[in-house]
């Protein structure tokens, strides 16, 4: 079986967050087909985002969300996602998103709307790392490391992805080391995808529980494919500073202050390409290492 061509696996990432009105402020994502059965916590994210955006007028844009994961999402039914809106000021909108899912709450989202404005402005610098061109993406690193991968894991592993990652140091995951909890990946959809600045919004969302959760284990040499390590996000907040394209490159910088009581704490800045920071991340993840 030939894998999708780029520009599919893009128009089938803007077909799974174009999510659907079906009432006033009620809206249904479509479901993933990755046929791993858990539906991964950034798509659930983008989609709520994307209902928040829906219920919002131009030219207010999303600027924050706060999210809480509650129940892992099943990729057998849809998500069903209602929105409350609590306040529409001359500035500032806020909406509350539960996402559904055979009537049972998976997760709660908070997200801030406002219209742009100029003002005092600063950021930090971006770090000083190779170019994309210069980097393996992730798929061409794991097709070379595959004949050593257990074989219950090689449909997951190789799977075409609709976001390209090139990781600036690619983890080993067969030998894990131990080394400082920080890492650096460019990122971006695999093809162009039209100029809609909210589904770029939703885009960004979803890969930004990417990367992130992984940062905390770095320190411990562990991962969830040679260890018997328990994943999952727990809460994400995402801040949408500036103005970017999704299917350009970004630089995804990942780091971990802190991490015990089985949970692990991540941080993220996201910067296009010529130095702009222009979403930060944060989240604090399960990493649970079972005997």
């Amino acid at each position: 079986m030939t894998d999708p061509i780029p520009a599919q696996l893009a128009q089938d990432l803007v077909d799974l967050l174009d999510v659907e009105e079906i009432d006033t402020d009620l809206y249904r994502g479509a479901r993933g087909n990755d046929g791993f059965g858990r539906v991964f916590g950034g798509q659930v994210i983008a989609q709520a985002l994307q209902a928040a955006q829906r219920s919002t007028d131009a030219p207010k844009a999303a600027h924050s969300l706060h999210a809480y994961f509650m129940r892992p999402g099943a990729e057998d039914h849809p998500i069903l996602y209602r929105v409350v809106r609590d306040f529409d000021g001359k500035s500032f909108s806020t909406r509350r998103v539960i996402a559904t899912q055979r009537g049972v709450p998976i997760l709660n989202l908070a997200c801030s709307l406002q219209i742009p404005e100029d003002g005092l402005a600063h950021q930090d610098a971006m770090p000083d790392v190779p170019p994309p061109e210069d980097l393996a993406n992730d798929r061409d690193l794991r097709l070379a490391m595959i004949d050593r991968i257990p074989e219950r894991y090689r449909t997951m592993f190789l799977r075409p992805r609709m976001v390209e990652i090139r990781p600036v140091s690619p983890r080993s995951w067969l030998d894990p080391v131990a080394h400082a909890p920080f890492q650096n990946s460019w990122f971006r959809v695999v093809a162009p995808i039209g100029d809609d600045p909210a589904m770029h919004r939703a885009i960004l969302a979803y890969a930004s529980d990417m990367s992130l959760l992984g940062t905390a284990t770095l320190p411990h040499g562990v991962n969830w494919m040679m260890n018997k390590l328990q994943t999952a996000s727990l809460d994400h907040s995402l801040w949408l500073h500036e103005d970017f394209r999704a299917d350009e490159w970004l630089l995804y910088a990942c780091d971990s202050p802190w991490a015990g009581h089985a949970r692990g704490f991540n941080r993220g800045k996201i910067f296009a390409r010529d130095g702009r920071l222009v979403a930060s991340v944060a989240q604090e993840g399960l990493i649970r290492l079972r005997e």
